[in-house]
């Protein structure tokens, strides 16, 4: 299971009841006071979020050196593993994954919670089988606000979907976790990110100008619907860009009902030839962006 800079995660069992958690083990004699501070927020903030879509904490353990966050065991991997693995892929499993991320987000928004790090290595499957709930992950840099509160909490993200109003330092709030999900909808249709550049600078500039377009050929057999709900979560202006609930009513979500899970095939399916270029500018974006907190 993955290590941090001062963590590590272990499969562990509750012996009574025989269920496997996953614990998040951190060396605490490494932390900084203010690394300390980013724990107890974290712990605090995990302990309020009870979500079917969000990996729940259990537990959270102190003890000399140590600190331990006990989790659901989620077993399915990262949700863009699974697609890429997939022969086929269409805009009714893509609507349906996102509906189950803005699920969770509008869950973390009522509950006063900005994600401020969601992207695709933060999104997990409860289990390798078909249909599996997709499950938020990672609340390290998480924050805390009050209604719809518009502040500096610090630069704070990972590059590629950091928001205009960060990059621009302006207040900011909830709306950033939308732009994020903007993100990873184009990702998810057609395998790439909407903003790139090998220099971070102009890849900063492309975003705050939220220069991105719907290219050829890639595109062409994208619905309507789903370009739409893209351009409502990229709006430059915070203020202007949709909701999570707003998203949740969308018809490009709400239109497509029950009908799919996060595989299979359907509609508006890519196909195998799409998947070498979607894959390596999966790897590569996962590879290319850290998060950080500033």
């Amino acid at each position: 299971l993955p290590r941090g800079a001062f963590s590590i995660v272990r499969r562990c069992v509750k012996v009574l009841a025989g269920q496997e958690y996953a614990a998040k083990i951190i060396n605490t004699k490494k932390l900084s006071a203010r690394d300390h501070q980013k724990l107890e927020r974290e712990a605090r903030i995990c302990r309020l979020l009870k979500h079917p879509n969000i990996v729940r904490l259990h537990d959270s353990i102190s003890e000399e050196g140590h600190h331990y966050l006990i989790f659901d065991l989620v077993t399915g991997g990262e949700l863009f593993e699974d697609i890429v693995a997939r022969e086929y892929y269409s805009e009714a499993d893509a609507s349906h994954c996102i509906q189950q991320i803005l699920e969770a987000v509008l869950h973390c928004h009522q509950m006063g919670v900005v994600h401020r790090d969601l992207k695709p290595e933060n999104l997990l499957l409860a289990s390798k089988l078909k249909g599996a709930a997709v499950k938020l992950a990672d609340f390290g840099l998480a924050i805390e606000v009050e209604g719809d509160q518009q502040a500096w909490f610090g630069f704070a993200g990972t590059p590629g979907y950091l928001s205009p109003e960060v990059l621009r330092k302006d207040p900011y709030g909830k709306a950033v976790d939308l732009w994020a999900c903007g993100v990873i909808l184009y990702i998810l249709l057609v395998g790439y990110p909407p903003f790139w550049d090998e220099d971070q600078h102009r890849l900063y500039q492309q975003i705050k100008a939220g220069a991105y377009d719907f290219p050829s050929p890639e595109w062409d057999t994208v619905t309507p619907e789903a370009k739409d709900l893209i351009n409502k979560m990229l709006t430059i202006n915070p203020s202007k860009r949709i909701t999570a609930a707003e998203a949740l009513k969308h018809p490009w979500i709400s239109g497509w009902g029950e009908q799919q899970g996060c595989g299979g095939p359907g509609p508006s399916t890519l196909f195998p030839s799409a998947f070498c270029v979607f894959q390596g500018a999966i790897l590569t974006t996962m590879l290319a962006t850290r998060n950080f907190s500033g």
